[in-house]
């Protein structure tokens, strides 16, 4: 589950080899601790509870979802429960059918935590099959739950920001010119969007 440190830490080893500014970055603010999830299909939906609200409402909406769910619930059980009792745990109509299309998914076979395609743009094309779930979140869920070395979020705006920073760019590059400048950082750029959101909060910086 997720990158771990000896991979993070050999990735940007292996870049800042390739390039000095990658190089002095790190010998400034360290190697940046891992993130990992939890594979499966949770961690998606966890993610839709979260979205648009505090972590504070989300983790109280996500305790009451266990509580009338039980803490080992499949899909089929949120599925089961009707709007009342859903919305009861805090899920507004929007996030209740990104859930269940999630789940749905999930119930019918035609998502499979367990087997997403190898080809990366392939499984992020799966994953966002399931409405709410875009580009960036399932670029997430690949990276910080499946550890897949090569994912690089270029629509987020800490690594487009990080990346501003790292390179001492003018201003902050968008989406496309962001993937652009880290072609070269290929099959490492899992790794360098995890030092990139480092290098950006160090607040020594």
């Amino acid at each position: 589950m997720g990158l771990s440190a000896a991979a993070i830490r050999d990735g940007l080893d292996t870049l800042a080899d390739r390039e000095p500014r990658i190089g002095e970055a790190l010998a400034l603010v360290g190697y940046p601790e891992t993130r990992i999830r939890p594979t499966g299909y949770k961690t998606l939906l966890r993610t839709i509870v979260g979205q648009q609200v505090s972590v504070a409402a989300a983790t109280s909406m996500w305790n009451k979802l266990e509580a009338e769910l039980g803490p080992e619930f499949t899909a089929n059980c949120l599925l089961e429960r009707d709007f009342d009792t859903l919305r009861a745990c805090g899920l507004s109509r929007q996030k209740q059918g990104y859930a269940r299309s999630l789940c749905e998914l999930v119930s019918n076979g035609q998502i499979d935590f367990d087997n997403l395609p190898q080809d990366d743009e392939e499984a992020i094309a799966e994953l966002t099959l399931i409405k709410g779930i875009g580009r960036w979140s399932a670029e997430i869920y690949l990276l910080f739950a499946e550890g897949r070395p090569d994912i690089w979020p270029a629509g987020d705006l800490a690594v487009q920001e990080g990346v501003k920073r790292l390179l001492a760019l003018p201003e902050r590059p968008t989406e496309k010119p962001t993937r652009e400048l880290a072609e070269g950082w290929s099959p490492h750029r899992g790794a360098m969007a995890i030092f990139t959101w480092h290098f950006y909060s160090n607040p020594a910086l």
